[in-house]
């Protein structure tokens, strides 16, 4: 008899934990479904902001190249011909500080000996011979009167420089433009989340994510591409006719607002 007032007493205990299990479970897949309900809607909008603006710069690129028997000769050489062309640079208004080294080589040159092949087969290549050297100096030059360009280029290659190319016209302060260009995408989008709440009938309650795209770069416009120049010119030629374009700044975001 005692040992089924036991067995009773386990089954209520069974059933007790059964009852506070289940309320336990109820009152999770309530709240849970509260939450869910109660989740913030949000709309995603997209904005977009132009900033047109004249270039204020030109910037070009080209080397000077010597080429002698021996290292220190093939140097000095290579520094004649550098200072004149900084001398002319400085000469027409360009300012020390915008011509730019951007890469120096001294590189021993090799004659390989020639060989004669046979239908049958070909001698060795034999080892090279030690000719002289070789100097390859590389400069960046920023012209900040852009009209002046032109110019410059015919006359760099007047006093002796290679590879005159790469020619762009840029804007000196960027930054500020790109500032520009994202306030009016900020503008843009705020003004179509307005726009799209007065037709859902909702109303905005805060930001709550941003992001723009990267690599916002500028859009150059007239010879932004760059340009290779032929400096197989004389002090008669007339120098390029280099028109300057227009450039636009462009920035893109998008902004998802919590709406109510």
């Amino acid at each position: 008899m005692f040992q089924d007032a036991h067995i009773r007493m386990i089954a209520k205990l069974v059933g007790i934990a059964a009852i506070v299990a289940l309320l336990a479970y109820t009152y999770f897949a309530f709240v849970q479904a509260k939450n869910i309900n109660n989740f913030p809607v949000s709309i995603t909008v997209d904005g977009k902001g132009e900033i047109f603006a004249k270039p204020d710069i030109a910037t070009f690129s080209f080397s000077v190249i010597a080429k002698e028997g021996d290292a220190e000769t093939a140097q000095s050489s290579a520094a004649r011909t550098m200072d004149a062309i900084v001398a002319y640079l400085k000469e027409k208004g360009v300012d020390e500080k915008d011509i730019k080294t951007t890469g120096y080589y001294l590189n021993p040159r090799y004659e390989y000996p020639q060989i004669r092949c046979t239908e049958w087969s070909c001698p060795p290549q034999g080892e090279p011979t030690l000719i002289g050297y070789e100097v390859n100096q590389s400069i960046d030059v920023k012209v900040r009167k852009t009209e002046d360009a032109g110019m410059l280029i015919a006359g760099v290659g007047e006093q002796g420089a290679t590879n005159v190319g790469g020619l762009n016209f840029t804007l000196d302060d960027e930054e500020s433009l790109k500032a520009e260009a994202r306030k009016a995408a900020i503008d843009d989008a705020r003004a179509q989340a307005e726009e799209l709440t007065k037709k859902l009938g909702v109303r905005i309650v805060r930001m709550s994510g941003y992001w723009e795209d990267q690599g916002m770069m500028p859009y150059y416009g007239g010879m932004g591409g760059g340009v290779a120049m032929d400096m197989a010119m004389t002090k008669e030629a007339a120098p390029a006719v280099l028109p300057e374009g227009e450039n636009t700044i462009t920035s893109v975001v998008h902004i998802t607002y919590e709406v109510r």
